[in-house]
């Protein structure tokens, strides 16, 4: 299922995050104002990136400080809203430059941001190259995320207690770190060859997983939430255990989503991972057991198009169908419920508070089950 609004908007958790990231656009408009009108393209950049998203990871954050004891309407409730504004920040970095390193056209069923600033380019007449202008200014942007994100945390960690702040801000930066290692280990397994070793493929493209979208799409948010309660050691660890795997069915849903998904509700052309050539477990599978039963034709398929950007519907139709053929899809459905299924016995066997035992599982329940 697609997450639910009703699911981040209890305790008003997606309205406050959404008003402190409105916040933040108005001052960046009125910072970078004060420096001429060009910059406005920038700032409309970011509030259209900003606009859109689920919110999940500002939610697991909540859900897991409200399972660890905190309470909604204090001023450690301001503080953790606060972080969930810092992840979502931080997210819209990540997306800024992603969308780059994929040279992606769409981002939430509108043109990505190099592409608007390609356009800007043209529709101005600008000198140069507009390609090159247009991945500039969405890198620009990103770092405007990422400048804007520190500020956000920091700013909800500067009146908390020093062993709090502490191992928040330690779980924080080794996100961003992880994220941005995971983010070449993919361009590195973009570069590397293809469909030769499945298992390697597999195995690479896992530690991408990891590393880039598990831990910071769900397992630091979790822990982060409960390290804002001041939890225990075992709790934090409990955390861990529960996030990554999950992270990593919430991922491999992903995948899925970048072949089979519907346009209109991911905002992205059906089969555009095919396009991109994305490394996934996805395909890794499909190849595998295409080799296995001796199902040359769709492993030669597989390699002749996987990353043409110039691939037609109807072929790219093909591949999906001939990846569905392999069994890799119901293959990785399984993972994803195994994943899952570890995730949720870590979470039952944790002496949680109602109503945030059943909110953080429900969230979970949408990051892993959704059509979007």
């Amino acid at each position: 299922m697609t997450p639910s609004p009703a699911l981040v908007d209890l305790e008003d958790v997606r309205p406050q995050v959404d008003a402190l990231l409105a916040g933040h656009v108005t001052r960046l408009g009125a910072e970078l104002g004060t420096l001429g009108a060009d910059t406005a393209p920038l700032v409309e950049a970011v509030a259209r990136m900003l606009s859109g998203g689920k919110r999940l990871r500002a939610a697991f954050c909540w859900w897991s400080w409200r399972a660890h004891g905190g309470e909604p309407g204090t001023r450690e409730a301001a503080a953790v809203l606060r972080v969930g504004a810092a992840l979502e920040l931080f997210q819209a970095a990540a997306l800024f430059h992603d969308d780059v390193m994929d040279d992606s056209d769409t981002r939430r069923g509108m043109p990505s941001a190099h592409r608007a600033f390609e356009r800007l380019h043209a529709e101005r007449a600008l000198v140069g190259d507009a390609e090159r202008f247009g991945a500039s200014a969405a890198i620009l942007l990103g770092d405007l995320a990422l400048v804007a994100s520190e500020q956000e945390f920091a700013g909800a960690l500067a009146d908390a207690p020093v062993s709090r702040a502490t191992t928040a801000r330690q779980v924080f930066d080794l996100m961003r770190t992880e994220v941005t290692v995971g983010q070449y280990l993919d361009v590195l397994a973009q570069a590397m060859p293809w469909g030769d070793d499945p298992d390697a493929d597999e195995a690479r493209a896992r530690r991408v997983i990891r590393a880039k979208a598990a831990r910071y799409s769900v397992e630091h948010p979790v822990v982060l939430g409960a390290a804002l309660a001041d939890a225990d050691a075992p709790a934090l660890d409990a955390c861990r255990e529960l996030g990554l795997p999950l992270g990593e069915a919430f991922q491999l849903r992903d995948d899925l989503l970048g072949v089979f998904g519907d346009p209109s509700t991911t905002g992205k052309p059906a089969g555009d991972d095919l396009r991109e050539g994305k490394r996934t477990v996805l395909v890794a599978r499909a190849l595998r057991l295409a080799r296995a039963r001796g199902d040359e034709a769709t492993v030669a398929l597989l390699r002749d198009h996987l990353g043409d950007r110039t691939m037609p519907d109807e072929v790219v139709a093909r591949l999906a169908s001939a990846i569905e053929s392999t069994g890799a899809v119901e293959e990785v459905e399984r993972t994803i419920e195994e994943l899952a299924g570890r995730a949720f016995a870590i979470m039952a066997a944790r002496s949680w508070p109602e109503p945030a035992a059943s909110h953080l599982a429900d969230v979970a329940h949408a990051a892993v089950d959704r059509r979007a």
